[in-house]
């Protein structure tokens, strides 16, 4: 080896702590160390025993030691500085071969067959966390994240944040989000979410506003210039949000409002030239199906059938699901009778006036939606010839049925982790219409749980809960705040196996589309 004294070991004697291969004389800090690497047994230094036994075999494994290798195994520290002062040498005797910091000078100055050094390297394939890599590629070889359909696709007109060009390939945890937007009669919604367990998914994101799109739209057929304006700008701040996240897949979608007016595609045309996000109409099917798909998690399996209605701000979906045959996970697939109302709390509240509702003005709108409900004939189904049973109950999720749930808690303000999920009994759900009924639109708009903006709409909500439970009557129903994003969330991460995967860091999958996704 160039520039380097080794004393050899055949002779029995062993060699001094620390002492430097070049020659050099060594500095306290560096004797001390290697001392104390000495004293705590690191690396493969011989320490003379008190026996003579032990003494000559440590002679011979360091004579077979030398034999193998041209010196000692440096270590920790001492391998370092071994290695600057054999550079110093190499450099004095060819000046012209010296490449301090390239990985061949390095070669040449570790020990022919030398061992790896003590620093841990990491495994291949994890990083600090654990969290799984893609496999290590050479450098001319393109990354598992920049091939070819690997990466996520933007939401319509609106660019995404580009991906780290560290070329370590991490797949950050925050490529696994979903997107869902609701643009109701109503409500403008909008819910990023990610998939966590089995049919779970946390919610990252959530925007919920009152625009009422359908305002006017039951007298002139066509949605309003302040209507569409409204919506406009609360669409602004959903295409905001998706902007700043990698959604790696996404579904916007419009119901009722956009569905009846003359003008809906119009709308959704400016939609797209103002806020860069392509919306779809859906069909009355798909929302009472959405509806159901978000509710899954609230059916227990002591349940054989329900009926499970979303009182919308212009239409009701109504959807009977027996479950007595072939019981699955996914709930949709067991729908075996659905209707759709064309009336919801906006357009019955603009019928029959929401700011004075007597028990007469009440009463009409409940026959009103009697007459609807009368002209839908499902067939018969097993799970509900036993209806009244506690195996059969009702299933709400709409704003009218977790307004109920807030004003039966007395919640000081709505609190979606307390009403979610909660049962009522048919004697609370009449004692709660009776309180709606006894105030006035004032007392309404007081209430926290139901606000000045909805303070026109929960008793034409109310009427449509009560013509449902005359139809379907059952001991209890159970309250969902969830609906047609969750329904959204549902299928998309169903169909891209989000919940089949041992992790959620995975670069390559194949989804299966859903209709009407938007990649």
């Amino acid at each position: 080896m160039t520039g380097q004294t080794v004393k050899d070991l055949r002779d029995g004697d062993t060699p001094d702590v620390g002492a430097s291969l070049a020659g050099e004389r060594q500095s306290g800090r560096a004797g001390k160390a290697a001392t104390d690497g000495v004293k705590q047994e690191h690396g493969k230094t011989v320490v003379p025993s008190s026996s003579s036994d032990a003494s000559a075999s440590g002679r011979s494994s360091a004579s077979e030691s030398t034999t193998r290798k041209d010196g000692p195994e440096p270590s920790g520290r001492r391998r370092r500085r071994r290695r600057k002062s054999a550079r110093k040498g190499e450099t004095a005797s060819a000046p012209a071969a010296s490449t301090e910091n390239t990985p061949s000078a390095e070669t040449a100055a570790a020990p022919a067959g030398g061992k790896k050094g003590r620093r841990r390297r990491r495994k291949s394939g994890r990083e600090i966390q654990g969290r799984p890599l893609t496999s290590q590629k050479s450098p001319g070889q393109p990354h598992a994240g920049q091939q070819a359909g690997a990466s996520t696709q933007p939401v319509a007109g609106v660019q995404t944040k580009p991906a780290a060009a560290s070329g370590q390939g991490v797949r950050r945890q925050a490529d696994d989000l979903y997107a869902a937007l609701d643009l109701g009669t109503n409500n403008c919604r909008l819910l990023v979410a990610q998939p966590t367990r089995p049919g779970q998914f946390r919610v990252v994101d959530a925007f919920s506003r009152i625009v009422r799109l359908g305002e006017g739209l039951d007298a002139t057929g066509e949605l309003s210039q302040d209507a569409m304006d409204r919506a406009v700008e609360a669409l602004k701040i959903c295409a905001g949000k998706l902007k700043n996240r990698p959604v790696r897949r996404h579904r916007l979608i419009a119901t009722e409002a956009c569905r009846s007016a003359r003008n809906g595609a119009a709308f959704l045309e400016r939609v797209l030239a103002e806020t860069g996000l392509e919306l779809e109409i859906v069909t009355r099917e798909t929302e009472a199906r959405l509806a159901v798909a978000g509710c899954s998690s609230l059916v227990g399996r002591e349940t054989d059938g329900l009926v499970l209605f979303d009182i919308g701000g212009g239409s009701s979906e109504i959807a009977m699901i027996d479950l007595t045959e072939n019981r699955s996970n996914r709930l949709a697939n067991h729908i075996k009778a659905w209707t759709s109302l064309p009336v919801g709390v906006v357009t019955l509240s603009e019928r029959h006036g929401g700011c004075l509702v007597t028990p007469a003005v009440f009463q009409a709108m409940v026959e009103e939606v009697d007459a609807m409900l009368a002209a839908f004939d499902p067939p018969s189904l097993p799970a509900f010839s036993a209806l009244g049973e506690g195996r059969i109950h009702l299933l709400g999720t709409s704003g009218t049925v977790t307004t109920l749930a807030g004003l039966h808690l007395d919640l000081p303000r709505y609190d979606r982790r307390k009403v979610d999920g909660l049962w009522l009994s048919n004697e609370d759900v009449d004692r709660m219409l009776d309180r709606l009924l006894s105030w006035d639109f004032e007392a309404r708009a007081a209430n926290p749980c139901i606000g000045a903006d909805r303070a026109d709409l929960v008793l034409a909500g109310c009427a449509i809960l009560q013509s449902i439970r005359k139809r379907w009557p059952s001991e209890r129903m159970r309250v969902a705040d969830r609906g047609l994003r969750e329904g959204l969330l549902n299928e998309m991460m169903a169909s891209d196996g989000a919940w089949r995967r041992s992790g959620r860091n995975h670069r390559h999958r194949n989804p299966r589309p859903v209709q009407g996704d938007k990649p």
